[in-house]
């Protein structure tokens, strides 16, 4: 048996606890995986999407007929196209399907063009004539409130959130927590700026549409939440969500950009007017203006303490930049408050967290929504902090830790597992490699193979820090996952979950968690879809692992159950909730019910750089992290994911950006939009600290967000270490370090 036949057989015994390999995984690495901008169909069309080319602007006339008349085209459609409701959108509907009376930002889409040919389709956009009358621009979100608004008549929000539509306001949220004014022996302040991230998937937006010739139509695409793009395709289609149906195709990675809807509603409205099958696949630009980014912020913080490093007040005002439409900004503006202070125990805070229309890129969910911002400037506060009182920076975090039973900013006590002096012990217990010798090879030098430095000006550089996150969806938010398991008598059985595969292995876990509990291993996935099961959720929050291992564990043993009383083969259907949060009170900040959020996970990581002082040239060589993961059902893939989402928090401390010029995007391809390659990633040595929550399936936690929540503030600690300069913003620039 070879080793690939070795590691198949082992994954298909693979059951909770064991380290298995992904079923996926030669399949992607040898190119024969199939992603969702590879499906075809017999006799379809290409789909194309005219944008506008301007962040702010009226329009004044629309012209289609040329585009019409040309060669191979069968469709233009434009917003009095659309047979249903014209807006759709996460939170609420806020954003139209397509421009009709005018765009709030670049890229937006304006009309659909579906032809025989992808170049017809081109050709076809471009003659679409569009006349505009520019308006001036909200692209400062310092200003935005002083702005006319961009949404007027945009829809009531829910849970009594402090907005106001006559403004620029998406959500206010604060956090009042004991004595906001109560003064500390020492005090230290800053600002600290977060730019635009983007979840730089590789697989760009892409999908399938296929009309059923009875007035349905089925949707192949990549995305994180089937059911969720159903709800808001159907109406805008005009149709009941039986006949929309959404089958999850190959997914090249997603971090959060996946979460709103891209072509799925184009692409059914082309399919339905043609009657014929459509795919749209956007180009790596398109893909830039085709998805939500994670929000820029501006945070300014006061942290107070006493003379034994005891924190005493935490008050922070952070600004989020949520682009021009809501996405899931309220759960971005919730998220960067709630965990503002960080895994710290303080007895008064005043955390105020407002996110602000622009005309800027929509920015929604992405990995660590929220908290990877107020992570940076919390963790750059305390390092501030141990400076000011001479404290070592892994002791001041540790006397300030928090621990099951402390109470936190929202006044929601800490009642699952949070292991959080444990992580920072064991993380800062990791041995730092020693120092490499000069000469050495230029790739292992700041500058890499521009062999731009010899290492006279190099300097080394250790930092630390420690993020934590909530896990699941929070504030009253009805999450659950189904699951349905068909159990025969020759003990086969097929599992039925629309828990989207975007990499992070949830198809692997599902297998595990079903031959656990079944007994055998003759254990089969039917391909998620809307169709035949209910939700799952989102793939996001952390939250999916959880939620579908307890669906399959509940439908599992519901089926074993079922199996015994009536004999036979047996289909079941189980719904999987976790426990019951509130929302915060809108005016306090303070928890309504027991709970907000359901269970915490942390993570703690030093970082060791180099850096030339001179030039300003950076090398990450060795990361070392700890992470609280309750329990690892596969501990492979936990170190998998948990080196992922560093190089995603990597990324953010170093070249991560997207750039704006009046709201348009100046660099929306990977050559100019950088990303760590293996090259810039060092060895990351992982510690998991297995202490089981109560109230989750096998005592698990989900692990993708809090390496990245963690890993912009380390990184930035070592940069800080190793020059001495305050480096308040990321991505941290060339400049920045040498302090031009």
């Amino acid at each position: 048996m070879t080793t690939t036949e070795q590691q198949q057989a082992d994954l298909q015994r693979a059951r909770v606890g064991d380290r298995g390999t992904r079923h996926d995984a030669t399949a992607k690495v040898t190119g024969e995986f199939q992603y969702s901008s590879d499906l075809h169909a017999a006799g379809m069309l290409w789909g194309v999407t005219v944008r506008s080319p301007h962040a702010h602007a009226k329009i004044v006339e629309l012209d289609i007929s040329a585009a019409l008349r040309m060669a191979g085209v069968h469709a233009v459609l434009t917003h009095a196209d659309v047979p249903g409701q014209k807006t759709y959108g996460l939170e609420f509907a806020d954003q139209p399907v397509l421009a009709a009376d005018r765009v709030r930002y670049y890229g937006e889409p304006v009309a659909l063009v579906a032809a025989e040919e992808p170049e017809q389709a081109r050709r076809a956009a471009a003659a679409v004539r569009v006349e505009y009358e520019l308006l001036e621009a909200v692209t400062e979100m310092e200003r935005a409130t002083e702005q006319p608004p961009l949404h007027p008549d945009r829809p009531t929000m829910a849970h009594g959130y402090r907005d106001d539509p006559r403004s620029n306001v998406v959500r206010n949220m604060i956090i009042r927590h004991g004595d906001p004014d109560a003064e500390g022996d020492v005090s230290v302040s800053g600002v600290y700026d977060i730019g635009i991230q983007d979840q730089a998937f590789l697989g760009p937006e892409s999908g399938l549409a296929v009309p059923d010739g009875e007035g349905g139509v089925d949707i192949y695409v990549a995305t994180q939440w089937l059911h969720v793009d159903r709800d808001q395709v159907a109406p805008c289609l005009g149709l009941s969500p039986e006949l929309v149906r959404i089958h999850l195709a190959g997914v090249g990675g997603a971090f959060g950009g996946r979460e709103d809807l891209s072509m799925q509603i184009h692409g059914a409205m082309l399919a339905l007017h043609t009657k014929r099958p459509v795919k749209i696949v956007y180009n790596r630009e398109e893909s830039f203006f085709g998805h939500v980014h994670r929000h820029p912020a501006r945070i300014w913080c006061e942290h107070r303490a006493t003379r034994a490093g005891e924190l005493v007040n935490v008050r922070m005002a952070i600004l989020l930049d949520g682009g021009a439409y809501a996405s899931s900004s309220t759960a971005v503006t919730s998220n960067a408050a709630s965990f503002a202070v960080g895994p710290y125990r303080v007895a008064n805070a005043l955390i105020e967290s407002t996110c602000v229309y622009t005309n800027n890129p929509p920015c929604g969910a992405m990995r660590g929504f929220g908290a990877v911002q107020t992570c940076f400037a919390a963790e750059a506060q305390m390092d501030k902090l141990a400076a000011e009182l001479s404290i070592d920076p892994v002791e001041l975090r540790l006397l300030n830790a928090l621990a099951p039973g402390d109470v936190l900013p929202t006044g929601q006590p800490i009642t699952g597992s949070l292991p959080v002096a444990e992580v920072i012990r064991r993380a800062a217990e990791l041995p730092v490699p020693g120092a490499e010798q000069l000469p050495r090879e230029a790739i292992r030098l700041p500058g890499g193979a521009g062999n731009t430095t010899r290492g006279e000006g190099v300097v080394r550089g250790v930092g630390f820090a420690v993020g934590y996150k909530n896990i699941c969806y929070s504030e009253g938010f009805d999450d659950y996952a189904a699951a349905r398991v068909i159990l025969r008598t020759d003990g086969s059985a097929e599992v039925h979950c629309a828990a989207a595969e975007v990499g992070q292995g949830v198809t692997d876990v599902i297998l595990q968690v079903a031959r656990t509990e079944l007994g055998t291993d003759d254990v089969a996935l039917a391909p998620p879809g809307t169709a035949h099961v209910a939700s799952a959720g989102s793939a996001s929050a952390s939250r999916m692992t959880w939620m579908a291992a307890g669906a399959v564990r509940d439908a599992c043993r519901a089926a074993l159950d079922e199996q015994k009383r009536v004999g036979g083969d047996v289909d079941v259907e189980r719904v999987y909730r976790h426990l019951r949060t509130t929302p915060l009170d809108p005016e306090t900040g303070q928890v309504t019910g027991e709970r907000a959020h359901v269970s915490f996970a942390v993570a703690a990581m030093r970082v060791v750089a180099e850096v030339d002082v001179d030039l300003g040239l950076s090398r990450i060589v060795w990361i070392g992290t700890a992470q609280d993961v309750g329990k690892a059902i596969n501990p492979l893939a936990v170190e998998g994911q948990i080196e992922g989402g560093t190089a995603q928090g990597l990324g953010l401390a170093l070249m991560e950006e997207i750039r704006t010029s009046d709201g348009l995007i100046t660099n929306a391809s990977f050559t100019d939009y950088l990303i760590p390659t293996t090259l810039d990633m060092p060895p990351v040595e992982t510690v998991l600290i297995e202490d089981p929550e109560p109230d989750a399936p096998y005592g698990l936690k989900g692990v993708g967000e809090p390496p990245t929540v963690v890993s912009t503030a380390a990184v930035v600690s070592a940069l800080r270490a190793a020059t001495g300069r305050e480096l308040t913003r990321v991505p941290v620039r060339p400049d920045d370090i040498a302090g031009l």
